[in-house]
């Protein structure tokens, strides 16, 4: 047993996690003013008699339901950081957050296309000057909205040009699945208000009702492109292959080691986890081999396994 202090072998799983992150003050402030819009939206929609402006009041209710799920992942990761039940930490919080919020985008746009269905066959009257007002007041509001989020939803970079290589960040799910809310909630303004004055000038009242099915159909494409990024880091999809590929060149580039195994996936917002099986005739010590790994790269818990090869001819 070894008799010394190894504390030095040792790292915690917090991986950042147990900071705040920019994306969680302006879901906050967000979620107040789509909480107001709601309630303002859904009586006129009723009042005034508009499909497309109760299905955005209906968008804003779900938002505010889905953004309050953003605003509690971001709170359970930070405040679970440091829990050691989670083997790589609570990065993946953050997806699971985004891949709820998909669910949620796929459900309401279910209904608002089924609401939007039963109007063309059962059109209802509409107070249009009114409903034209609180749905441009919608789109002001949602306006903001997205321009509060707009500045930290996910996005990729690429750093590290001297070193030839490209910095892959995993999108930060949570931020992303409120910002399509919001753009959700924006769009189907704008549907609204097109409708609310094709109906009213041209006097087309099915464009109302059309204009919701044409929202939730896109927003159900939102919902699928989410469901697939998200679903990807929680069933621990392969990374990207250019990454993959960057550090067996990288662990590969004494002409002696090669790579015989080798997973990467993701455990939270633009990090990494790694496991690299590999085999040398003179392999190196493991932590030469993990030194040999950027940082910029993004993996943060690598393990090495290493293999002695004695056969000339495998390893040529």
């Amino acid at each position: 047993m070894h008799k010394h202090n190894i504390e030095n072998w040792q790292h915690d799983h917090t991986f950042a996690q147990d900071q705040r992150r920019p994306g969680e003050s302006r879901t906050l402030i967000v979620i107040a003013i789509t909480a107001v819009m709601m309630v303002i939206e859904l009586f006129a929609g009723v009042l005034y008699g508009s499909m497309a402006l109760l299905a955005d009041g209906l968008h804003m209710a779900s938002h505010a339901l889905a953004l309050s799920i953003t605003a509690f992942a971001y709170f359970y990761a930070r405040r679970n950081a440091r829990n050691r039940i989670y083997s790589f930490g609570t990065g993946k919080v953050n997806a699971l957050g985004g891949f709820t919020g998909a669910i949620l985008l796929a459900i309401f746009a279910v209904f608002m296309g089924f609401e939007s269905v039963l109007r063309i066959i059962n059109p209802v009257e509409i107070v249009f000057n009114q409903a034209i007002f609180v749905a441009v007041l919608g789109l002001v509001v949602n306006g903001a909205s997205v321009f509060i989020l707009g500045g930290g939803h996910g996005h990729h970079h690429h750093h590290g040009e001297e070193q030839g290589h490209a910095h892959h960040h995993d999108h930060d799910h949570n931020l992303r699945s409120a910002y399509l809310h919001v753009m959700a909630d924006a769009l189907t303004s704008i549907l609204a208000i097109l409708a609310l004055l094709a109906a009213k000038y041209f006097g087309l009242v099915w464009m109302d009702p059309v204009m919701g099915i044409v929202g939730a159909i896109l927003v159900a494409r939102w919902s699928y492109g989410l469901l697939g990024s998200t679903s990807a880091v929680l069933l621990d999809r392969q990374a990207p292959k250019s990454l993959s590929e960057k550090v067996r060149e990288l662990i590969e580039g004494d002409n002696d080691t090669r790579v015989v195994d080798l997973h990467i996936w993701s455990i939270g917002p633009e990090i990494y986890s790694a496991q690299i099986a590999l085999v040398a005739h003179q392999p190196m010590a493991a932590a030469q081999y993990k030194a040999l790994i950027p940082e910029s790269l993004g993996l943060v818990h690598i393990a090495i396994e290493i293999n002695t090869c004695t056969d000339r001819e495998i390893m040529a």
